[in-house]
């Protein structure tokens, strides 16, 4: 991204709504807290130097979290960098989920948004000074009490000591002092080699709740007299309500009340099945618009021919790769095509919302509290004051849970009703009024020098724009190059003198948006699968091919190195199984896979085993550092053996599992998750473990049966 006018979607949300100003309340806090305001009664219950700690007379230590959990384990890797910088034991530590507050945003997006694998990357130095200036401040108590210096005392399992004279004092005899001081602007953090938390497994803080089922899910919500909706959208994306005949939906027991909502028509009942019954007895009429003729073919064909013919906009351009074609000793052409793709979150959508004439009250999770808490009193009318979001675990975000449709949907009903209501996505729903990862086409050439090397890498790639649609909705015109396009291929890691890639936006009138990895979900399939290309064509082994266009990058190397050292590349591997890798760096972490598979005489494709080597920097937790490459894996391998989302007269043809399959049990591989040792700045975990899989899949297919996979989902082959 190089025009100053340009907007990507990071610098999106980075300005939007103004909130990077409000990181600073968070960070900064006065120390005006609970604990200050009730010294005049003369107790101190508990410290809250900061709006993310709050330390109990016991020493137990509560963490403040506004970032969302979804599975990723944040609510416990946040609290690990608080609990080790503030020298408390880790049983003594939990959790208090928080909604919308300005106070939590997101240091890297300057608002409450939890997505593109940066809560630890955006919270792990701010949290750890927060942490260091509460200890300082407790130290500094105990210090002044004893008439000694600062310096003489340490803080060590919730307690302070001064080893000269034998004292010590546990944190909560310390709170009336403490509270009176100043947080220190620049305190002094621990040295790693002193992390008695951080680096370690930890067990899993809301772990217990999810396993005995007393943890709370949006769909989980009651409250007296609650509502439940369904919606009914237009089998047309972006259809519109013509006309509705409601007199049988209203007719069915439990029906409350049907609402024309304009985009759809919601039916409120005193149960799930009373509006899913009355939703069915509805009789609507359609403006289908302009999108009822698009199909996955028309949307191929143009792509296709976006690609051939269009004009691209150059998002990478080193050298001279026009000029570099003449040169090359051998050309390499290819074109590729991914689909779209659902999110198919385990936990179908839904949210709650109660309008009320004195304020308003919304419950679910979501990953944008303070967007939900901005549509809310847009809708409403009310100030941002009156609306409190009541944040709950989330079943599966992966970027659809970022999204406002859902929460449009409570609020609107629940205005219109007066009541709280619920509203539930069936799976159909969630499956066919989805915004869905953008189908991507790709023309992609390159040439090799007389020394084996590629010469000039030449990569078009075609697809609609996320932020052309998120800008839309938030009034701000679209970027010159959407930068969700195209990451992962404007930025090849491999040593090329002559780069060109090219964006050519094809809009489809399929709604497309976030979704886990975004456009390196796509960019990695194509750059790793055409470099093995190349590796072919040079008649060099794929995993030394990459090894030469890495030596000036020994961090990127290293992480290579160490998958196909774990994975025994170079070694024969047993009888009917061939190995294939890909390397793919991103959201701040580098992932190299070897994927091994079969393939049977039917065409099967059988993932037999994965090895992963991620290097995502400093790491918090290392068993979620495992968890997340594992989950992104299966995820990432669910796509490209079976996930795509076809069109057919404007909607969306895949409905439920039946026919939108997710990767089952028996078929899962091994999967084997090394991390690189590091003292960089921590990477992101959540999103990169899904790109290299499918690339490094479809290479060992190659490597199996000499087919090129190009297109996916991969499905059935045949050899040959």
């Amino acid at each position: 991204m190089t025009k100053e006018n340009s907007l990507d979607r990071r610098s999106f949300l980075k300005t939007s709504l103004a909130a990077g100003g409000a990181l600073l309340i968070g960070f900064n806090l006065p120390l005006q807290s609970r604990a200050e305001s009730r010294m005049g009664a003369g107790t101190v219950e508990d410290l809250e130097p900061n709006a993310f700690i709050r330390i109990s007379k016991d020493g137990s230590l509560t963490v403040r979290i506004g970032q969302a959990e979804m599975g990723q384990g944040v609510l416990t890797s946040l609290a690990m960098i608080v609990a080790d910088e503030l020298e408390i034991d880790w049983e003594n530590v939990s959790y208090e989920a928080v909604g919308a507050d300005a106070a939590f945003a997101n240091p890297l997006f300057g608002m409450q948004v939890t997505g593109g694998s940066t809560t630890i990357r955006g919270f792990y130095n701010p949290l750890r000074k927060s942490a260091a200036a509460a200890r300082e401040m407790i130290v500094s108590a105990a210090a002044a009490e004893w008439g000694v210096e600062p310096d003489e005392c340490r803080a060590e399992s919730g307690k302070v000591a001064h080893a000269a004279s034998g004292r010590s004092a546990a944190y909560g005899d310390l709170f009336e002092r403490a509270a009176t001081l100043t947080p220190p602007a620049e305190p002094k953090l621990k040295d790693p080699k002193d992390f008695k938390i951080i680096g370690k497994d930890a067990k899993r803080l809301d772990s217990a709740a999810k396993s005995d089922g007393t943890a709370i899910f949006g769909i989980d919500v009651k409250l007296p007299g609650l509502l439940t909706a369904q919606i009914v959208r237009s089998p047309v994306f972006g259809g519109k309500v013509s006309k509705v005949d409601d007199k049988a939906a209203l007719a069915v027991k439990g029906v409350k009340a049907v609402v024309p909502l304009g985009y759809g028509v919601g039916v409120v009942a005193d149960s799930f099945w009373a509006a899913r019954s009355g939703r069915r007895a509805l009789k609507i009429d359609w403006d289908l618009g302009p999108n009822a003729a698009v199909s996955s073919e028309s949307i191929y064909k143009d792509f296709a021919e976006a690609a051939a013919n269009g004009k691209g906009k150059a998002a990478k351009k080193s050298g001279d790769a026009a000029g570099s074609k003449s040169k090359a000793v051998k050309t390499v052409e290819s074109e590729y095509f991914l689909p779209f793709l659902a999110h198919a979150t385990m936990e179908p959508l839904n949210f709650t919302a109660d309008v009320r004439a004195d304020g308003c009250d919304v419950y679910g999770g979501s990953q944008a509290q303070g967007f939900v808490q901005m549509v809310a009193a847009q809708i409403t009318g009310m100030p941002p004051d009156k609306i409190k979001v009541h944040q709950t675990l989330l079943g599966g975000g992966f970027g659809r849970r970022a999204e406002l449709d859902f929460v449009t949907d409570a609020i609107l009903l629940s205005k219109a009703v007066g009541k709280p209501v619920k509203v539930i996505w069936t799976r159909e729903d969630d499956t066919q009024q989805d915004v869905y990862r953008p189908a991507s086409y790709s023309r992609i050439s390159a040439g090799l020098g007389a020394d084996g090397k590629p010469l000039f890498w030449h990569h078009r790639i075609v697809n609609s724009s996320i932020m052309a649609r998120v800008g839309k909705a938030f009034g701000f015109p679209p970027a010159e190059i959407d930068d969700s396009s195209v990451e992962g291929a404007n930025d090849i890691p491999y040593e090329i003198p002559n780069v060109l890639v090219e964006w050519v936006e094809q809009e489809t009138g399929v709604p497309v948006g976030f979704w886990r990895s975004v456009g390196h979900s796509h960019t990695a399939f194509v750059v790793e699968s055409f470099l093995d290309e190349l590796a072919s064509a040079a008649g060099v082994d794929p995993y030394e091919f990459r090894k030469s266009l890495l030596e000036k990058d020994k961090r990127k190397l290293a992480v290579l190195n160490l998958a196909a050292e774990k994975a025994g590349w170079g070694t024969k591997p047993a009888a009917g199984i061939s190995r294939g890798i890909a390397m793919h760096e991103s959201f701040g972490s580098i992932v190299a896979q070897v994927a091994e598979v079969s393939v049977s005489n039917t065409g099967k494709v059988d993932v037999r085993r994965v090895v992963c080597a991620v290097d995502c920097g400093s790491v918090v937790n290392p068993d979620t550092v495992k968890a997340q490459m594992e989950g992104g894996i299966v995820f990432g391998l669910t796509a490209a053996l079976y996930g795509e989302v076809g069109i057919k007269d404007g909607g969306a043809v895949e409905r439920n599992f039946n026919n939108y399959k997710m990767l089952r049990i028996d078929e899962m591989p091994a999967v084997e998750v090394h991390i690189m040792p590091s003292t960089e700045s921590p990477g992101g975990v959540g999103e990169p473990g899904t790109p290299p899989i499918a690339p490094a899949v479809a290479n060992a297919i190659f490597a199996g049966t000499g087919k090129r996979i190009r297109k996916l989902p991969i499905g059935v082959i045949g050899k040959g």
